[in-house]
């Protein structure tokens, strides 16, 4: 879905093999489940934002609770108070995942221009 929508994706089946790749690639933006074999997607998120603090990403879950009863942790909010831009329940709709990549995007393109062009074109 993302490849149709002119983005370039690089799939991986764990966060080793992703952080493997994230450090002899350069990538725009990380999408990660939270619940993951091996290493979860917070301890992820905290490994790529040590070298790349500007990194955004996309965390997801599939966890669900089935009453009011049984909620636990708010797993997605805690991302994003760890760091995510922006946080999906799955299932998701695909309209969903692309806007939260357009907008993570943006958001990163904004943080990444140097202070000196911000002010130039009146950008925050």
């Amino acid at each position: 879905m993302l490849e149709r929508a002119a983005h370039a994706v690089e799939a991986v089946d764990n966060s080793n093999a992703g952080l493997r790749l994230l450090e002899s690639q350069g990538f725009d933006l990380l999408v990660v489940d939270i619940f993951m074999p091996g290493m979860d997607g917070f301890e992820t998120m905290r490994l790529v934002h040590q070298s790349r603090p500007q990194m955004p990403v996309i965390v997801m879950s599939g966890q669900q609770f089935r009453s009011a009863s049984e909620r636990g942790p708010d797993f997605l909010h805690m991302a994003t108070k760890l760091g995510a831009i922006s946080s999906l329940q799955k299932p998701f709709r695909p309209q969903e995942l692309l806007a939260a990549v357009a907008k993570s995007l943006s958001a990163s393109q904004r943080s990444s221009r140097p202070a000196k062009a911000n002010k130039e074109t009146g950008a925050d």
